[in-house]
């Protein structure tokens, strides 16, 4: 029997069985649903994989000469060949159908003919080319899929099948993957990830502990590479993976996969209870940097990946069999879909008999590098609403290649969208028209450079010049960062970004009764002793409805912001002077409008962008924006409300609290402390009080229009007159 080639039947399907897991019964399984009188999601899924299977089982697998790079159709056609083999050998260990185990087994066999004859690939990349595939990282995908399909129907297979696939196909893919690729296989890197986790896997399957001590240790079995180096380097200790949330969500699943086999052949490793349970923290880590349902889009990030990508469905099913935590329950469901594996069947039973509970949804610093020395990413949340008002302060280390140059950047989050906004990667993953798939040349030249996020640029230069070898030597000096009642904040500073200039900014979300709900305040200051310009972007989601000052778009004609560092790429749409030392900007995205109020120095000038000058190949999105900017001599101060408000209806024909509460905005400075004053249109008064030693003892003082204002502790938040005192 073969089987008809579909390039999105198996995507949905793909799973993560391992050699480790086992499975009940079919019998079992059957009595257990019928007994229930309920058909899970996983039932569902189960039974969508046996009728899409179905209708395929009497057709050719393909199986093209490899040519095409990514997204081409020779890449594609092997990538959903590894797909639905993988499908076939869990639906064979999940229902006990031979005709499953019978498809496997000849797909494999004809692998095996044709994989030996396959030299490099002749679109091969500059670096660690497939044969199969252009990049070896597709080649240890596909087999970390065959390697658990063989492992699944091995023993239904004649010795001499057996021997034609392991020599040909397996061992010859493995060897290719290991020995003959040791600048991939031996790196700590997510690239390194796959190829360790799918030889480490072949090893089990096949019964040859050579390949897993070499997958586990490197190749010389030392121990200074491999998956348990890996494990050990490339997350810190609180679970955050250096490159990002992204590439988190793409290194977790040969993680967790090559772990569940580790764990079941090798229980002497511990490996879920390795550097204090890391694997676990990691799972969780992953789902605290989402909202919305998708992952915060830092670094290099295609910004459509979510909680739904296969990896966290496999990472969730197991972290809910480790853990038995309910939380995970809820995350279950808004994936709202399944694997086929155990894991993800008992998930599913215990989601459909009511045992979920909301999922702890928090505001935490999630400490960078080996050692958690490396920056963090913090995540301020007003609540734990995972659509609540939320800010993500990234504070971290420049990560590695894919990292982008954005140093204490911020993005921001409300009522289930993204408020304000990183740009993310420039790329169409996979669409072979836009570039081949690969990273467009507008993501280093636009979309990694610092004018693209919401983060300080200084002589319109990006951080460390935007050279990655100096940005992964630094790392921003963590400060202050709390989580009470009424305040939510951190801060962080640097002074390696630029020459001669220190960077510092904090960041807090408060509540009190003056604002309708909470508010974001965003203090940026630079120090430097010698004459610099500033540029501070905000880019922002929605449509610009309002400004405290005049504002006029040139309407025939338009020039581009700059000429280097991503400037190039901005159109400058129009040039404005604030009121009175306040820039007020407010504009409207779903029913919710948003104000931005700044206390700005003398001189500075409000600059609306648009992205999309110097892409004559349509490569960017068109997004809006505007920025801060100054030139001062001895450095600046920049005091932001960040404010949600009101409620549109077009539906309705209402509109309500369109306009910002803030009347006026001032900064306060007394050696290293700091007070930020609001004061809205309706007279109330609210204060933040930030101190320069977060000693819990010291007494701060700072002289506020001649008024002595004094706290105790890292801060303070003085209350509008409806409010009493509250804070440290």
């Amino acid at each position: 029997m073969r089987l008809a080639l579909s390039f999105i039947s198996a995507l949905a399907l793909t799973a993560g069985l391992t050699a480790c897991q086992g499975s009940e019964s079919p019998k079992t399984m059957t009595n257990a649903v019928k007994k229930s009188g309920q058909m899970t999601g996983f039932d569902r899924t189960l039974k969508a994989a046996q009728v899409n299977l179905a209708t395929k089982m009497d057709s050719p697998l393909a199986m093209p000469i490899p040519k095409d790079p990514g997204g081409g159709y020779t890449h594609e056609t092997h990538k959903a060949n590894g797909f639905l083999l993988y499908d076939v050998g869990q639906l064979y260990a999940l229902t006990g159908d031979k005709k499953y185990a019978e498809f496997a087994g000849q797909a494999m066999m004809d692998y095996a003919e044709v994989y030996p004859g396959w030299k490099l690939h002749p679109a091969k990349k500059e670096q660690s080319p497939g044969r199969m595939f252009w990049q070896n990282l597709n080649e240890s995908m596909f087999l970390l899929n065959v390697a658990q399909c063989y492992n699944a129907i091995k023993d239904t297979l004649s010795q001499e099948q057996q021997d034609k696939i392991e020599k040909d196909l397996l061992r010859n893919m493995a060897d290719f993957l290991s020995v003959e690729a040791p600048e991939t296989f031996n790196k700590v890197h997510n690239h390194g990830t796959w190829a360790t986790a799918a030889v480490g896997l072949t090893g089990y399957a096949i019964g040859d502990d050579e390949y897993v001590q070499k997958a586990l240790l490197g190749l010389d079995k030392s121990g200074e590479a491999g998956f348990l180096k890996q494990m050990d380097v490339l997350f810190s200790p609180d679970g955050y993976y250096n490159e990002g949330p992204y590439y988190h969500r793409f290194a977790l699943k040969p993680f967790v996969i090559f772990a569940q086999a580790v764990q079941k052949n090798n229980p002497e490793y511990k490996i879920f209870e390795k550097r204090d349970g890391i694997l676990k923290k990691a799972i969780y880590s992953l789902i605290q940097q989402n909202y919305g349902g998708l992952f915060f889009p830092i670094n290099d990030a295609i910004k459509e990946k979510g909680i739904r990508t296969n990896e966290l469905l496999n990472g969730v099913a197991i972290a809910y069999e480790l853990t038995g935590d309910t939380g995970l329950l809820s995350i279950a469901a808004e994936q709202d879909t399944f694997v086929l594996t155990p894991e993800s069947r008992k998930l599913a039973r215990d989601l459909a008999a009511g045992k979920a509970t909301p999922f702890d949804y928090k505001s935490m610093r999630l400490g960078d590098g080996q050692d958690g020395t490396e920056g963090a990413l913090d995540i301020l949340r007003a609540s734990n609403d995972p659509k609540g008002l939320a800010v993500v302060a990234k504070n971290t280390s420049q990560g590695l290649g894919h990292g982008h140059f954005d140093k204490m950047g911020l993005l921001v989050y409300d009522a289930g969208h993204e408020i304000l906004r990183d740009y993310g990667a420039a790329r169409f993953l996979n669409v072979e028209a836009k570039y081949g798939g690969h990273y467009l040349p507008e993501n280093n030249a636009y979309a990694k450079q610092t004018v693209s996020h919401n983060a300080l640029v200084v002589d319109e230069t990006s951080h460390f010049d935007g050279d990655v070898r100096v940005g992964n030597q630094h790392a921003p000096k963590l400060g202050t960062f709390i989580d009470d009642d009424n305040v939510t904040l951190t801060s962080a500073e640097i002074e390696t970004a630029y020459d001669g200039v220190r960077i510092d900014r904090s960041v807090a979300i408060i509540k009190d009764s003056a604002f309708d709900g909470p508010v974001i305040i965003d203090l940026v200051e630079a120090h430097s002793e010698s004459p610099h310009s500033y540029d501070l972007p905000f880019h922002y989601n929605g449509h610009l409805i309002e400004t405290n000052f005049e504002v006029k778009a040139d309407p025939t004609s338009r020039t581009p912001l700059g000429n280097k560092n991503g400037y190039q790429y901005l159109w400058k749409l129009a040039e404005a002077l604030p009121i009175d030392g306040l820039s007020q900007v407010t504009w409207l995205l779903d029913r919710k409008f948003y104000s931005v109020s700044s206390a700005v120095p003398d001189g500075t000038k409000v600059v609306f962008t648009q992205v999309g000058a110097n892409d004559p190949n349509f490569n960017l999105k068109n997004e809006p924006g505007f920025m801060l900017r100054a030139k001062t001599n001895d450095g600046i101060s920049i005091v932001s409300v960040i404010e949600p408000h009101g409620d549109y209806n077009p539906t309705l024909e209402y509109t309500l609290g369109s306009h910002s509460q803030v009347k006026s905005l001032s900064h306060f400075e007394a050696g290293a402390n700091e007070y930020i004053q609001i004061q809205t249109k309706d007279g109330e008064r609210v204060g933040l009080g930030l101190a320069g030693d977060a000693d819990p003892t010291l007494t701060h003082t700072v002289d506020v229009n001649g008024e002595a204002v004094t706290w105790t502790g890292a801060y303070k938040l003085f209350h509008s007159n409806k409010h009493k005192s509250a804070g440290n």
